[in-house]
């Protein structure tokens, strides 16, 4: 059965648009090398401001951890990463199952 991960970053107010520079000329890169599990990445317009929403979907736990430790072991993804922490405050994340009705991604 698929899982999800929601992740939701909290950026630093005013630090988005670095965010979203590093993420398109850093980050969306090196992911891109790697298996294709992200449904996509969202940011909020009204209500929760300054948050970098994303959601993945994976066939289970097992996948899950594969592509993190893929993904962690990339010198290109971890040099992003090492750009894009100083700007977040916190990071949440979430692990969900699909709901036995309705669309799922």
């Amino acid at each position: 059965m698929a899982i999800y991960e929601l992740r939701t970053y909290q950026v630093t107010v005013g630090k988005m648009s670095e965010v979203t520079r590093l993420y398109k000329e850093l980050g969306w890169p090196a992911l891109e090398k790697h298996p294709k599990k992200l449904v996509g990445y969202f940011t909020g317009d009204i209500g929760a401001l300054n948050q970098l929403v994303h959601l993945w979907k994976f066939d289970d736990d097992a996948d899950r951890r594969a592509f993190w430790a893929g993904l962690f072991a990339d010198p290109d993804f971890m040099a992003f990463a090492a750009q894009l922490r100083p700007l977040l405050q916190h990071q949440e994340n979430k692990l969900m199952m699909a709901a036995p009705w309705g669309p799922h991604p």
